[in-house]
């Protein structure tokens, strides 16, 4: 696809594009999405990808599923490739940070090797961002590929100035991010850096990198005053589910002190899209002690 040509036809097979789409208002171009994906616009369109894994199992069972896919060099997800090929789309939107997170390019590859109108290369996007500026720069990536460059740099500069706007609470309290909660994992990639803005100390974990399994013994040796409850792909209502379990471990002085929360992970924590910039005013907000309706929870 040569550069600022307008695609007609946009397929994404992660939540996050999808959202990004919409927000530089392309959302009438996508024909074809994830089954993860669920901004409120794309209510019909063709899904093109399924999870080998169920969602609605437990934690446990949940990754002990996908660490024996893992082990056995099995994708976690699979696409509909003839649809994808019916679907003729001039442009596929996909992810390389997270293996467990979404479709990736050799998923797609392997969905399409034997179909007639097999994908030209320059049609599929990856996004790579693992930080707050390389989300921002897919989506410039993003809106360059869809021919909209300029909507690109207008939005980024726009979100730019929102987290620049942040305002960190003073204190410094040290906060450990739970990605997930049994086994526990810390949160990864951009949220430390989100941890940081709000003006907490991260614990256990650093910017950039992929969340990484803890165990409770270490979560209890790092002492943090808070912990925030975000696991990957749920909203606020499975969130408070999961942080009732941690109030369980009373040996975590955040525990005692009733510093436990939950958080839409969703909509500002788990997807590297411009939720995230939105993710750091709730983390300062409820640093602050502060509830934000409908996005975080204080466990009593």
């Amino acid at each position: 696809m040569s550069l600022y040509t307008s695609p007609a036809r946009i397929v994404s097979l992660l939540p996050s594009a999808t959202d990004l789409l919409f927000d530089l208002g392309l959302g009438d171009r996508v024909v074809g999405i994830s089954h993860s994906c669920d901004h409120p616009g794309v209510a019909g369109r063709s899904v093109l990808t399924r999870s080998i894994v169920d969602s609605r199992a437990p934690q446990a069972e949940i990754d002990r599923a996908v660490s024996e896919a893992m082990r056995s060099g099995l994708a976690l997800y699979t696409v509909d490739g003839p649809l994808l090929d019916a679907l003729n789309p001039d442009l596929v939107v996909t992810q390389g940070v997270c293996e467990v997170c979404a479709v990736t390019p050799g998923t797609i590859e392997q969905a399409v090797r034997y179909l007639p109108g097999c994908l030209p290369a320059d049609s599929v996007l990856s996004l790579e961002g693992t930080s707050v500026a390389g989300i921002l720069a897919d989506l410039r990536a993003l809106a360059t590929a869809a021919g909209v460059p300029d909507r690109g740099e207008a939005l980024a500069a726009r979100a730019q100035a929102e987290w620049d706007a942040v305002q960190p609470v003073t204190h410094a309290p040290r906060v450990l991010t739970l990605e997930w909660a049994d086994p526990p994992f810390t949160g990864g990639h951009w949220v430390p850096e989100q941890v940081e803005r709000a003006g907490g100390v991260n614990v256990l974990g650093a910017p950039g990198v992929d969340s990484a399994r803890t165990t409770w013994e270490a979560v209890a040796a790092a002492d943090p005053d808070v912990i925030v409850v975000m696991c990957c792909g749920y909203g606020l209502e499975q969130n408070v589910a999961f942080a009732r379990d941690v109030l369980e471990r009373r040996d975590l002085r955040a525990v005692r002190d009733r510093e436990v929360w939950a958080v839409d992970a969703n909509a500002l924590f788990s997807r590297p899209a411009l939720g995230v910039i939105r993710g750091a005013a709730v983390l300062a907000a409820l640093l602050r002690g502060e509830p934000t309706a409908g996005q975080s929870v204080r466990l009593q």
